[in-house]
């Protein structure tokens, strides 16, 4: 899949540091286990929303794919979400063994969660979209797999639209840092 200059990339350009820590954050894994972000500093970190029944849900492929190549330099969380379209109605089990079962997942799964701004947003996902939050960045998801890339400082390096491929050149240059436009 190529990235299109139609798909969305929002790059955090000033480099400008979150006013609260991302390392402050814990997600609750699909697997039961409680995640604390701090324990991935000096990785960068790939997080995905996704869904078992959309148009890209081929995506989870190429994330294991890029996870694979990547692994020792980078994290991937993938938080499934029925956001969008209704598009992930299963339970955290039933979406585990589909990932596992349909494209070979080992990244982690966080539980199922709400992405979207609103009451219920996930913690991650607040500090992700909120500018006061995270230093620069409003941008919530904006459909089942929007990327949001973190450099191993903690700080939110960019925004990535569902139509930007996990193996896209613009993905590869963000995670080698590399500038991108």
């Amino acid at each position: 899949m190529k990235w299109s200059k139609k798909a969305k990339v929002l790059p955090n350009k000033a480099h400008v540091w979150p006013p609260q820590s991302f390392y402050n954050l814990n997600v609750l894994l699909n697997n039961g286990q409680l995640c604390n972000l701090y324990s991935l500093k000096h990785k960068k970190i790939l997080l995905v929303n996704t869904a078992s029944d959309c148009g890209y849900t081929a995506q989870y492929r190429e994330l294991q794919q890029l996870y694979q190549q990547q692994k020792d330099r980078l994290c991937i969380i993938a938080f499934p979400a029925n956001d969008f379209g209704r598009q992930e109605k299963s339970s955290n089990e039933a979406i585990a063994a589909f990932c596992t079962h349909n494209y070979s997942v080992t990244f982690p799964l966080a539980i199922k969660s709400v992405v979207v701004k609103n009451e219920q947003q996930h913690p991650v996902f607040q500090w992700l979209s909120h500018a006061h939050l995270n230093g620069w960045n409003n941008q919530a998801p904006e459909w089942n797999f929007s990327k949001y890339l973190i450099d191993e400082q903690g700080v939110l390096l960019y925004y990535f639209g569902p139509a930007v491929s996990p193996l896209s050149d613009v993905m590869a240059k963000a995670i080698d840092n590399k500038n991108i436009f």
